[in-house]
């Protein structure tokens, strides 16, 4: 009787498909509470009315992560001017953010494992809405970025929970392809609403309203989170894996990383021929490397789960596209802050005026998301990683060119605003879906938090490196040395022109990073099939 009951089961997980690449993170008791949730027999696992709300609220997730980046991108030299922070140090305030987002990933999905993604999803939305109604309240550079911090630290337990989500509650094919369309759409609907937030809050109100806005889309998410995704089964055997949570291994490579960010940041400060600068860049190398070590022990003797599976980049496919992830998206976000620097300091325009330049990249970004969701499963995977890719090499290109300054806009910021989107929103749900496809069901939830993880660590680590070309180029032109360019007190006027030697020079950097993760595509995903679909 009981193996009839068990039957039962897995015939009906498989009518819903929820059995099928269940793997982002859920067990056979949840796949099985997900199927007993009623599909109505047309391949969904609930209501349609439902499942349209639950995807826009995991949505959320992507929207409210964006829109952290975007909104404090456009606002970063007003809030640099009203904190007293040096422009070497203002990317503190965008690398805070991605670098708690990047180094917690991991620990969150473990807990995520542990407690179950519904209540790690609503804690870090409620974590997000708290934490952004007190950042505006900091008064100085120091306990602000510490509170963007703890934002980042909020947004990295929703999106491996929201990637986990969706995975396990469609079945390959349109419904799942959408799904992730639909969450992959959240990307540029934050920019929208972050350029939006960032500029007319800012020049109607005040820039903190940007961060209060903040607070209530989290606050929403919470809110629908607690009623529409639905509760987990209870997992007894949680009770003992709670004690198995590896902290050493989450400790070394937050530690690891921000030594190395901190490093590379002060370098530009305090200049690169300090003796402790590249001491501490060789100490953070170490522990990086110790966590590495760890996790390989940890998986060997199989003691305690470990945050990372060291054996899962034998896949030379899925290390391939973390370093693609990485490089894309260290270019990507340094191309968008080159640009909100070229408006607003060098030509001197205002937030309002620096918003309506952002407007192509949230509206290019919504169309391309939905062409993306019909190309998954059309178009080979290697074709749209090139391309997306291409698309940002060519972007930082068209600012880097020593084009006069009294060209048009729409003759090349243009283009190159929607270049990047394009790439940004056909790359992030191929490799996500890619992710999906090419890892066995127990190692997907480590996957696509693994990926989302090395995104955010490229943002914030080609960020201080871009950082440290232009300073040493516009110190070089100046005649200077490097910390007193990157100095408190030192500031460039509109129309410098080694202002703007120094931001094209970081142009030519992104791009040659573009042009490296083009070669990467090139030389391990020919061939590559088509990732949407039914696989």
């Amino acid at each position: 009787m009981k193996r009839d009951e068990e039957e039962g089961v897995k015939e009906k997980a498989d009518e819903t498909g929820v059995g099928h690449g269940r793997g982002v993170g859920m067990d056979d008791k949840e796949v099985e509470n997900a199927a007993d949730s009623g599909a109505e027999g047309n391949g969904l696992p609930f209501s349609k009315a439902r499942c349209i709300a639950l995807v826009l609220t995991v949505t959320g997730a992507s929207i409210i992560n964006t829109l952290g980046v975007q909104a404090s991108v456009i606002i970063l030299p007003t809030i640099g001017r009203a904190l007293d922070i040096p422009d070497s140090r203002q990317q503190w305030i965008l690398s805070a953010y991605n670098l708690t987002f990047g180094c917690f990933l991991l620990l969150w999905g473990r807990l995520a494992d542990v407690y179950g993604k519904r209540l790690i999803f609503i804690l870090g939305s409620a974590w997000i809405t708290i934490a952004s109604i007190i950042v505006p309240f900091m008064p100085n550079e120091i306990s602000f970025d510490i509170l963007r911090g703890f934002q980042g630290l909020g947004a990295a337990a929703m999106v491996p929970t929201a990637i986990g989500i969706l995975g396990v509650t469609f079945r390959p094919g349109k419904a799942k392809n959408y799904a992730f369309a639909c969450y992959g759409a959240g990307a540029p609907l934050g920019a929208v609403f972050g350029n939006i937030f960032g500029g007319v809050l800012t020049q109607f109100l005040d820039w903190k309203w940007v961060f209060w806005i903040f607070a209530m889309l989290g606050g929403i998410i919470t809110i629908a989170g607690i009623f529409i995704i639905p509760l987990p089964p209870v997992q007894t055997e949680s009770i003992s894996m709670r004690y198995n949570v590896d902290w050493v291994g989450g400790t070394l490579i937050t530690i690891g990383i921000l030594v190395l960010l901190f490093a590379l940041t002060e370098g530009n400060v305090v200049g690169w021929d300090t003796p402790w600068v590249p001491t501490l860049i060789a100490v953070a190398l170490l522990i990086i490397a110790a966590f590495v070590f760890w996790q390989r022990y940890l998986e060997k003797k199989g003691q305690r789960k470990p945050l990372m599976k060291v054996s899962i980049f034998k896949s030379v496919r899925f290390s391939a596209a973390n370093i693609i992830m990485f490089l894309f998206f260290a270019s990507f976000n340094n191309f968008l802050i080159t640009v909100t620097y070229w408006f607003q300091e060098y030509q001197g325009l205002s937030v309002i005026q620096t918003t309506i330049h952002f407007i192509p990249t949230g509206v290019t970004g919504v169309i391309t998301a939905f062409v993306t969701a019909q190309l998954l499963s059309r178009v080979r995977g290697d074709f749209i990683l090139t391309f997306g890719t291409l698309a940002i090499g060519i972007s930082s290109l068209l600012v880097a060119l020593p084009l006069p300054t009294s060209t048009s806009y729409w003759a090349y910021i243009f283009p190159a605003m929607v270049l990047s989107t394009c790439g940004a929103d056909t790359l992030y749900p191929t490799l996500t879906l890619f992710t999906a496809k090419s890892l066995p069901p127990e190692d997907q939830a480590l996957g696509g938090a693994l990926i989302n993880a090395v995104g955010q660590v490229g943002r914030a680590i080609g960020l201080a490196i871009m950082t440290a070309v232009q300073t040493a180029v516009i110190a070089e032109k100046k005649g200077l040395s490097v910390d007193v360019v990157g100095g408190e007190g030192y500031k460039l006027g509109k129309g410098d022109e080694a202002l703007k030697i120094g931001l094209r020079s970081a142009s030519w950097f992104n791009a040659g990073i573009g042009v490296v993760a083009v070669a990467v595509v090139l030389l391990f995903f020919r061939g590559a099939g088509k990732v949407g679909g039914k696989h």
